[in-house]
């Protein structure tokens, strides 16, 4: 679309808007405010009436929704009227609601709340619909809705405007009934096995219990540093500790790490935690929980995600790391004796580690490379390096490992669980090396919490406990491609946030840098001709991006998903992570060549290439991923 168009376009849409607002004052101004309305009677929704129109048939009924269609034709109408449930067609006569409320009628615009009275018939055509009787504004939209027939679809805006989002597609609105029913699946599973539902700080001074980073706030009435909670772990812990024996939390925990696909900084977690029991109580408890939401939920044990059928009726496989690494990486773990047996090992298959990674630190490094995407069908990891695992009791019988597991569906991380330490002297000990590794530079590393450590002396008994992340479980079980898909309102860069506002001010203080182009260097010219035939075979198309993350144990790829206006998704590598932040490109709109042949880059197939444009300035290279106007639509080519 051309600018020109584009402005026409925004032109149309100010008039409309400037007409919305005429009918309001002339509402208004004749005593017929519809924000004065308080209430309206709703006798049901548009799904009841169809799923029982047998006994519906007939029966006067009032409904309320938004205007989504509407039809004029002389002395008789028809609209559609759009509720929570789904939406329901309104036949609407003169003769029948009246020479002037008819009149009104004529004047409602598409996304206006209308309250509908009316009979409950079948038109000549078969559709269940409202005889209506009285039609009333309940409240005036003064926005125009997105066209019917292309809708919300820019992935970006409807993040942002997910209100929008819900109204034009009902599979997003599906999707997140969905998501409030698996969630009540949850609790209702969880009480029916004596466990209680309890909530703990988000406030803490000592955020621990998972190896991550935490956002940090100022308490002004305090005045101390506190930090948003990464875990719910230690303080359930807590009250193991004083005599509840089945507690368990869902809640929001934060983490100051990147956004992609399955991450956002703020996403629910449940953890629970079971005393008397071990990490194999865990698994039981696990396998009936996800076949007990899904059948309720979903009517059936067997699901499909991205076209792939996932069997939860059957005996999830139980697996240990060291097998899982043996079976899909071909190396026998228990051969390597020492950490350096392990480097050496690392180096040999291209595996980045650090200077303090030591033998179990570098099983788990195989262990994702090679096995996690494998494990498409439900899968219990077992017994974890004691290194990865700082809260986690020993297996009695090989102290290097520890009674762990991780839950797997689809190659993703589902679950974690732990046959709970509750050595006081044990556990201070391992805070001792999470505090090292801090020193040593793990920005990651627990700190040693004495309170939680003074609760263990008082006496834990035997634990299991697990975490759930309960926003990946919504995205399996509602066939949704992003964590965003399954979170009404996720984390998003501002537009005009505080980067503008920092530049307002520079532009404010001093004048604008300018570049000096006795600086830059740019690559000569290519001397050798191309044909135009050769030239036109390279297929360069629009692509939005979906999502974007950094690739495991590389300092330069990032992981594009792409909308290339095809119905699949486009996963592209490009090496420009020195230059951008994965977060700051996703909902962008670039450029791609699209039919270059599939090439493999740390093990995943890069589909394509993004555009970018570079040069030399100062003598350093710098890089522009080349962006263009977001109007422009996924998948139009360029000439």
């Amino acid at each position: 679309m051309t600018r020109q168009q584009n402005n026409v376009q925004e032109q149309d849409v100010n008039q409309l808007r400037k007409v919305r607002r005429e009918k309001l004052a002339d509402l208004q101004a004749n005593g017929k405010d519809p924000f004065k309305i308080t209430k309206y009677d709703v006798t049901c929704h548009a799904a009841d009436i169809k799923d029982h129109y047998e006994e519906m048939e007939g029966k006067h009924v009032s409904v309320a929704g938004r205007i989504m269609q509407k039809r004029v034709m002389g002395k008789a109408s028809f609209c559609n009227v759009l509720d929570q449930s789904g939406n329901i067609q309104s036949y609407v006569a003169r003769d029948s609601v009246g020479e002037e409320p008819y009149k009104e009628f004529k004047k409602l615009d598409i996304g206006d709340i209308v309250g509908i009275e009316g009979e409950v018939f079948k038109t000549k055509t078969g559709e269940i619909s409202i005889h209506a009787s009285a039609v009333k504004l309940l409240s005036k939209s003064l926005q125009i809705l997105p066209e019917k027939f292309h809708g919300l679809t820019n992935t970006d805006t409807r993040y942002r405007q997910r209100y929008v989002d819900l109204i034009m597609n009902p599979e997003v609105r599906d999707t997140f009934i969905k998501r409030s029913h698996i969630i009540s699946s949850i609790r209702r599973y969880l009480d029916s096995q004596g466990f209680l539902e309890v909530e703990t700080p988000m406030l803490v001074s000592n955020a621990g219990g998972a190896a991550a980073r935490p956002f940090e706030t100022h308490f002004n009435a305090l005045g101390e540093d506190f930090k948003l909670r990464i875990s719910l772990e230690l303080y359930l812990k807590r009250l193991i500790v004083g005599g509840l024996e089945r507690v368990y939390e869902i809640g929001r925990v934060f983490r100051n790490e990147g956004l992609d696909t399955r991450h956002n900084p703020e996403f629910t977690l449940m953890e629970l935690y079971q005393a008397y029991t071990d990490y194999n109580g865990m698994m039981d408890l696990t396998e009936n929980l996800y076949r007990h939401v899904a059948q309720e939920v979903l009517g059936t044990t067997t699901i499909t995600y991205n076209s792939v059928e996932i069997d939860l009726g059957k005996p999830f496989e139980r697996i240990t790391m060291v097998d899982a690494v043996k079976k899909y990486a071909g190396i026998d773990w228990n051969e390597v004796k020492t950490t350096e047996d392990a480097k050496k090992l690392a180096d040999e298959h291209h595996i980045a580690y650090e200077a303090r990674h030591k033998k179990g630190d570098i099983l788990s490094m195989f262990f994702e490379e090679y096995a996690e995407e494998h494990l498409i069908q439900p899968t219990f990891v077992t017994d974890h390096p004691i290194e990865i695992s700082p809260l986690t009791k020993k297996k009695p019988d090989d102290p290097d490992y520890v009674e762990r597991f991780e839950f797997f569906m689809n190659g993703w991380e589902m679950a974690n669980a732990y046959s709970e330490l509750n050595d006081p002297i044990d556990q201070r000990e391992r805070f001792a090396q999470q505090d090292a590794n801090a020193a040593a530079g793990d920005e990651e590393a627990e700190h040693t919490d004495e309170d939680f450590l003074n609760a263990l002396e008082i006496g834990m008994p035997p634990t299991g406990g697990i975490g759930f992340g309960i926003d990946r479980m919504c995205m399996l079980l509602t066939d949704s491609a992003a964590i965003r898909d399954v979170l009404l309102f996720p984390t998003m860069k501002s537009i005009g946030g505080s980067d503008s506002k920092k530049s307002d001010k520079k532009e404010e203080s001093e004048p604008a840098v300018k570049i000096d182009l006795s600086k830059v260097k740019v690559e000569p010219l290519f001397e050798d001709a191309v044909d135009f035939d050769t030239f036109s075979k390279s297929d360069f198309r629009v692509v939005k991006v979906e999502a974007c993350e950094a690739v495991p144990k590389s300092k330069k790829l990032l992981k594009f998903t792409l909308n290339d206006g095809t119905d699949r998704k486009r996963t592209i590598l490009s090496g420009i992570h020195e230059y951008y932040e994965p977060e700051e490109l996703v909902g962008k709109t670039c450029i791609a060549i699209v039919n270059l042949p599939p090439r493999k880059m740390m093990g995943i197939d890069s589909e394509g290439m993004l555009i970018s444009a570079v040069h030399e300035y100062d003598g350093q290279e710098a890089l522009n991923l080349l962006m263009v106007d977001d109007q422009i639509p996924a998948g139009a080519k360029l000439y």
